[in-house]
């Protein structure tokens, strides 16, 4: 991802410094994988839990410091963090991981979990991730559709990046497993 990174670490930079376009631009790079992360954490809300989310970042933005995929992990942690305040409004637990199919088109990176998705089709995708636990396909989801590594990942989740790798590797094992049985048939 260390292009695509280097892309948005720019216009994150010039978004900081007041240029609309590059905002814009950081916007159009994040926003599909943060969204197929929300639709994964609060299903058909997604859209607003995003929309107020994207405020927050553009408040704050100011703020942040760091490069393309710190400005990922940090937008994934403020989704995240309205997701969930979202679902305890709503007092209902998390729904089964929706993900648009365009989602699943991440940009590049060699990662085992994309490698294992990219397999697939997106219905298959969709279909498996639905049936992991949910810190398996929260782990999945970020991992793969917000394309967090390890330690990124455990930020935004109060994790330990051991823990990120442990669930990562059930969740593909349990993906594999399931793949084999023809569990996700469309």
């Amino acid at each position: 991802m260390g292009a695509y990174d280097a892309e948005l670490g720019a216009a994150v930079e010039r978004a900081q410094r007041g240029d609309e376009d590059a905002f814009a631009r950081a916007y159009r790079l994040v926003h599909p994988g943060l969204l197929g992360y929300l639709r994964g954490l609060v299903g058909e809300d997604a859209e607003d839990v995003a929309a107020g989310a994207w405020l927050e970042i553009a408040r704050d933005l100011g703020r942040f410091r760091g490069d393309g995929a710190g400005f990922r992990g940090w937008t994934a942690a403020i989704a995240r963090h309205r997701a969930l305040d979202h679902l305890r409004e709503r007092r209902r637990g998390p729904r089964g991981a929706h993900i648009e199919h365009d989602v699943l088109d991440v940009p590049g990176g060699e990662d085992t979990a994309v490698a294992a998705l990219e397999s697939l089709s997106a219905e298959q995708a969709l279909a498996l991730i639905r049936l992991l636990p949910r810190e398996q396909a929260e782990v999945v989801l970020l991992r793969v559709v917000v394309g967090l590594d390890a330690p990124a990942t455990a930020r935004v989740l109060g994790k330990r990046p051991g823990a990120v790798r442990r669930a990562a590797h059930r969740g593909l094992k349990r993906l594999a497993r399931l793949l084999a049985q023809g569990g996700a048939r469309g």
